[in-house]
């Protein structure tokens, strides 16, 4: 067996000392593929306007002279400006932050999950839930959602209840289905968690992309010490290289953070590019109408095919089921558009891009399903 070959390293990999909850594990992954259209990991792809690039270059100059020294621990002046972005009376000791919200998920396990406590999520959710619990030896339990993909108060307190998880994690809108909870779910759930002291977690990725009067959980938070809002700059934003992801929750979450988190772990740079592009919040928001535009025009342009989207509050549209599936998603790489087959079962995801990039993909959408290929399943 040559030693360089997948094969190989899989088994170089199962010689090492590995915890036994992550053997024969997979990493997070979605393909990266040079393409001109790529719409397959839910980016804002509209690029940065001047003013905020030449914010953030000033800003990331301004760090080079103290580069040598460790950048301020507690992010103090991010925190704050978070905050004032985020309203709802909240301030500085309210948010907290990390490199991307992955990481903010993964020091909220690390202080709340671990050895012999659970995490429960709704699947179909966010494919990294799972992995940020085995990654910190916390038992996952999966709860069940509707056929419509989602959750009602009863039901979801109910499975709540029934499996007492330390940590709930509600994904809304809900990736890779895009639909959105009610605020009358998060009461239910964190009212069914009150005699385990859980953490409730409303994952708000993609609170910016919802549809106007749509509430955020933000709401809820006065009087509810355990429940936690979790946000990104990675996509309404435009921002996803920057990876900053942050969260708002009572000041006594925080402060469980900072004993798990690594010193000094969001670099001078990264809080200099944050902060340039908070001041820049309304130049940078500013592609988001089109981006719901564009999500509403794929939305339109499905339903004409036949092949029925999924209603969404997100920036990108779940579709199907299909009859085949990978036969569409390989008919739209061959045009130069990549989305995104996220493995339920019949059905895909695509991001909403540009108008360019929407209308490259809806074009090739209607000659796949003139040639037979993207039809809906029997």
């Amino acid at each position: 067996m040559n030693p360089n070959s997948a094969e190989g390293r899989l088994e170089r990999l199962a010689a090492l000392p590995l915890r036994e909850n992550l053997r024969g594990a997979s990493p997070y992954g979605a393909p990266q593929i040079d393409v001109p259209v790529q719409l397959n990991v839910n980016e804002n792809t509209h690029p940065l306007p001047a003013e905020v690039r030449a914010a953030i270059l000033a800003g990331v100059e301004g760090t080079l002279e103290t580069l040598n020294r460790y950048p301020d621990r507690e992010f103090t002046t991010l925190r704050a400006a978070l905050a004032r972005y985020l309203g709802h009376g909240l301030d500085a000791d309210h948010l907290w932050a990390a490199n991307g919200s992955n990481e903010v998920l993964q020091q909220i396990l690390q202080a709340f999950g671990g050895p012999g406590r659970t995490l429960m999520s709704f699947p179909p959710t966010y494919s990294m839930y799972p992995l940020l619990a085995a990654g910190t030896d916390t038992r996952y339990v999966a709860g069940t959602r509707g056929p419509d993909f989602t959750l009602r108060p009863d039901d979801a307190a109910a499975q709540v209840r029934e499996q007492a998880p330390d940590v709930v994690i509600v994904c809304t809108p809900n990736n890779p289905t895009g639909t959105a909870t009610g605020l009358d779910v998060i009461e239910a759930v964190y009212a069914a968690t009150e005699a385990t002291r859980s953490i409730v977690v409303v994952d708000e990725a993609y609170a910016e992309f919802a549809h106007t009067g749509t509430a955020s959980a933000l709401e809820l938070l006065p009087g509810r010490p355990r429940l936690v809002i979790s946000r990104t700059m990675s996509k309404a934003f435009g921002m996803a290289g920057t990876r900053l992801g942050y969260l708002a929750a009572a000041p006594e979450v925080t402060d469980a953070l900072r004993l798990v988190r690594l010193p000094y772990h969001l670099s001078a740079v990264t809080q200099a590019v944050a902060l340039a592009a908070l001041v820049h919040a309304d130049a940078l928001l500013a592609t988001v109408e089109d981006i719901k535009a564009q999500r509403d025009r794929i939305v339109t342009g499905l339903d004409r095919l036949g092949l029925t989207p999924t209603p969404s509050d997100a920036n990108f549209v779940l579709f199907g089921p299909l009859a085949d599936p990978t036969a569409v998603w390989h008919g739209l790489l061959d045009a130069g558009v990549i989305i995104r087959d996220i493995g339920l079962r019949g059905r895909l995801r695509v991001s909403a891009g540009t108008e360019a990039e929407t209308t490259a993909f809806l074009d090739r959408m209607v000659e796949l399903a003139a040639a037979g290929v993207a039809i809906p399943a029997p």
